[in-house]
């Protein structure tokens, strides 16, 4: 079965599209951008969606006309997130409900040159600089109706530039939350790196509580030059209401390097599609996935580590627990250019049950045009072991605990490949809430 939907299910109606462009106060090219953008939203919506990637996401129930993108933000500011106050950042950006809402720290980097802060006033103010690479190089409105219909309606997101050969020493912080009920938020993360410079950018999405509704459909775009070093986060924690669609993409020069951790913890449904272009010689990408999932909650990714030039390196590890009735669905791919010699390349996606009823697809493939080459892929489904179980009980340790053992080390594979401590402390705390445990007081 392949995905058509019709209009009213999978986005919004030409009034609605000139109703919100009444509503914002932007420079007539954004404005122009928006439009053509839309037309071709309209376009793809005639087509079908890629069957490899959508047939296995159940958007039947899905209704994109429950949500509406807001004026401004009216709802909470002061939410709770994972990230934000457990370690020093050099700044900070907070967007509600599509709306930056916060900007810290901005003044002390852009005494190096480096920006950053909401897009919206960045594209404004900054146009020659950022209007070449905004969804025209990593990933482009035509993509796919998803992409198009983020290109029309981008609400506000984030932008960090850093200048050639500049590095910022302490991690940057980007919040996306949810406030308001019925929001439809389509934040966009833009990072461009030039040669020699090196950043951490950490970025989560939160919703202030669990019984509101929303949508977030995302795009993140990750642009490093020539020998760049680029670490980038976003840990997905949206409540148990929220759709998530992104696409989301990074490209990669020149012995550049990329390490990209995407953590999924929350929302009702989430679809990735993640693409990595090695478009350099010696371009090197590290690719971590951390997923945990309960109840109903469906979780997809589609990945490509797509290699472009001689000599790249790529490396990706999923690792999904399931608990409950939920279900996660990868979907992996390594290609290979013809002049792309001397790859090498490696996916794997491990997957550890902890019900009957919960469910993982978990589907690598090769596409390979040179002959030259060495990638593999892998991937594994199991159960968590009775007797271990057993035997941790048997030694005085409780059934959660020694269940969270077992989850931990089965983690702890991809944790070690993650070097920022806060993010593998929350994500083990975060383990550890899942689990019915207590986390451990300071």
């Amino acid at each position: 079965m392949t995905a058509v939907l019709d209009t009213s299910r999978t986005g919004f109606d030409r009034d609605v599209f000139e109703q919100f462009l009444a509503d914002r106060d932007e420079p007539e090219w954004i404005t122009r951008m928006r439009r053509t953008a839309y037309d071709t939203y309209e376009q793809l919506l005639q087509k079908e969606l890629d069957p490899e990637e959508f047939k296995r996401v159940d958007l039947r129930i899905f209704r994109a006309a429950d949500f509406r993108p807001l004026g401004r933000a009216d709802g909470a500011t002061d939410i709770r997130t994972l990230l934000a106050d457990e370690t020093e950042f050099c700044g900070h950006v907070r967007q509600v409900d599509g709306h930056a809402v916060a900007a810290d720290g901005t003044a002390r980097l852009a005494e190096q040159g480096v920006l950053f802060g909401p897009l919206k006033q960045m594209l404004a103010e900054h146009r020659d600089l950022l209007e070449p690479r905004f969804m025209t190089q990593a990933v482009r409105p035509d993509a796919d109706r998803f992409a198009a219909w983020h290109a029309a309606f981008w609400t506000d997101g984030v932008v960090l530039y850093v200048p050639r050969g500049v590095t910022v020493e302490l991690p940057l912080h980007s919040l996306i939350a949810h406030a308001a009920d019925g929001v439809a938020d389509f934040g966009h993360t833009l990072i461009v790196l030039e040669d020699d410079a090196q950043a951490t950018l950490l970025e989560e999405t939160a919703s202030a509580a669990a019984e509101t509704a929303g949508l977030h459909t995302g795009c993140v775009e990750l642009i490093v030059g020539k020998n760049a070093r680029l670490r980038y986060v976003q840990l997905q924690n949206w409540n148990r209401n929220t759709w998530h669609f992104a696409h989301q993409a990074g490209q990669v020069d020149a012995g550049g390097s990329l390490q990209w951790t995407v953590v999924g913890l929350g929302s009702r449904l989430s679809h990735i599609h993640q693409d990595v272009r090695l478009c350099g010689p010696a371009a090197s990408a590290e690719v971590n996935g951390v997923t945990f999932a309960d109840g109903r909650q469906k979780i997809s990714y589609y990945t490509r580590q797509h290699h472009q030039a001689q000599g790249t390196h790529s490396d990706l590890l999923y690792k999904e627990v399931l608990k409950d009735q939920a279900r996660v669905i990868w979907r992996g791919m390594i290609r290979v250019d013809e002049a792309a010699q001397q790859t090498d390349g490696y996916q794997r996606c491990d997957a550890l049950m902890l019900s009957a009823d919960a469910r993982c697809d978990s589907i690598p493939g090769l596409e390979i045009e040179a002959d030259d080459v060495r990638c593999t892929h892998g991937a594994t489904t199991g159960r968590v072991d009775e007797e271990q179980i057993f035997y941790a009980q048997s030694r005085g340790i409780g059934q959660n605990e020694a269940m969270h053992m077992i989850v931990e080390g089965f983690f702890r594979q991809v944790y070690d490949r993650i070097p920022v401590e806060v993010v593998r402390d929350t994500l083990s705390r975060s383990v550890q809430a899942r689990l019915g445990i207590r986390p451990p007081t300071a």
